[in-house]
């Protein structure tokens, strides 16, 4: 069943929301590897005083965090935006720790703030990133009244520790932002993309249920015409008139017989309306299906140079899904009005995957159709409201798993059609 666009949005916002969380993760285990090694230089390398076990207390309690945030990573839930801000602030109150510990706000590091401050304006909404700012606010200015004392030395230029500390923050922050940043930025692109392809689809289907409802409707109105021109016909080739004259008698029975396929496309747009796939559609195989396809054809179109190729291999049961025989009369037709002296139909198998390829002798499609190929309105015909019928072919193939690739040359145009088996297979459902 596809998705709605409100399901979609809801996919790729929880598929966005992990990837952030898990970025948040990488980010933390930097945090923590940067804190051990700050710890590292400033107490053995400056051997400057710190109150060692309660920053490893600190540290070990963000390494536990981080552990707990990725055992959710992997529940498969979607992550929201409160618990991105709770991580957020659950690294503000870490690092607001450390800084009590060494210094409070005369502690080079506390520009780090920063970092959470822009990360929480690129995740978070509005209400969210002005949330982080104010509680990073309240802790500096926390800090500027209540710290432990850190003695540094206060030496002139790089000499001083507080500056090459805060060299070494600033730079850290610049790396940091600009890595991840980046990535979060990614992957706010690629959400951005799912979204945009997720309504073009929506609207596609939308297109074409209004088609649908048109087709029907008007299906129901020729009936009975088609029905009143069929009875005519078929009395018109016993009367002596006609057969008296054998091209007159040839003209009524090409008529009789065009009014037996209008017939046929009816009752084909009327089942296709009708329902589900077990409704429109009956066991076959694989050969049976495409040779009474061919048959069919070729018995209600004025051709006579379709060439079919039957490459499949060993025969397997399928489903006649309506759809599918409707798309492949399409391309047929195309291949018929662009080339009617040639026209191949050829069936082939590759491993769990059918391929069916029509191609023609045609004048090919111009480049600038061809890059429009699988919207509605795009022919080639020059004829307003054509256009509709590779679209529902492109619309058709996806809708069981497949894709369509369009070649133009010089010596014509081919259309092929990749569908997996399993779309086509006979069922214990179908």
């Amino acid at each position: 069943m596809p998705l709605t666009d409100k399901q979609d949005r809801a996919g790729s916002s929880g598929d966005t929301g992990v990837n952030n969380l898990e970025l948040l993760i990488q980010l933390r285990w930097a945090a923590v590897l940067g804190q051990v090694m700050a710890i590292e230089v400033v107490y053995y390398g400056f051997r400057i005083g710190i109150p060692l076990p309660q920053m490893l207390l600190v540290l070990a309690l963000l390494v536990a965090f981080n552990l707990l945030s990725w055992m959710r990573l992997h529940i498969g839930r979607e992550v929201s935006n409160y618990e991105l801000m709770s991580a957020l602030l659950v690294d503000v109150a870490v690092l607001t720790a450390q800084l009590y510990l060494t210094g409070g706000i005369g502690n080079p590091f506390a520009s780090l703030y920063l970092l959470q401050v822009v990360l929480g304006a690129v995740l978070l909404p509005a209400w969210g990133a002005w949330g982080l700012v104010a509680v990073s606010m309240a802790c500096l200015a926390g800090l500027s009244q209540w710290s432990l004392p850190l003695a540094l030395d206060h030496g002139s230029g790089l000499s001083n520790v507080y500056i090459k500390g805060l060299l070494v923050c600033i730079a850290l922050n610049a790396a940091l932002l600009v890595t991840f940043v980046t990535r979060i930025m990614g992957n706010i692109r690629r959400r951005d993309a799912r979204l945009a392809a997720a309504r073009e689809r929506a609207s596609e289907e939308e297109h074409i249920v209004r088609m649908g409802l048109l087709a029907s409707g008007a299906a129901h109105e020729l009936g009975t015409p088609l029905s009143t021109l069929a009875v005519i016909l078929g009395d018109w080739l016993h009367l002596p008139h006609f057969t008296s004259d054998p091209e007159l008698l040839q003209e009524v029975e090409d008529m009789e017989l065009q009014v037996r396929r209008c017939k046929a496309i009816v009752s084909g747009i009327l089942l296709s309306a009708g329902g589900a796939r077990s409704e429109s559609s009956e066991a076959t195989t694989v050969h049976d299906f495409f040779e009474d396809l061919v048959a069919h054809w070729q018995r209600t179109r004025p051709a006579n140079a379709l060439v079919y190729e039957n490459r499949f291999g060993a025969n397997e049961p399928m489903v006649a899904d309506s759809a599918l025989k409707q798309m492949i009369d399409n391309l047929l037709d195309n291949a018929l009005e662009a080339s009617p002296a040639f026209q191949r139909l050829s069936v082939s198998r590759e491993g769990e995957l059918l391929g069916v390829s029509v191609s023609d002798h045609g004048p090919g499609f111009a480049p600038q159709v061809l890059a429009q190929l699988g919207k509605p309105y795009q022919s080639t015909k020059g004829r307003h409201g054509s256009g509709l019928g590779l679209f529902l072919v492109f619309n058709v193939a996806r809708t069981l798993g497949g894709k369509v690739d369009v070649r133009s040359s010089p010596i014509g145009a081919e259309v092929t059609i990749t569908l997996p088996l399993s779309a086509v297979s006979l069922n214990d459902d179908d």
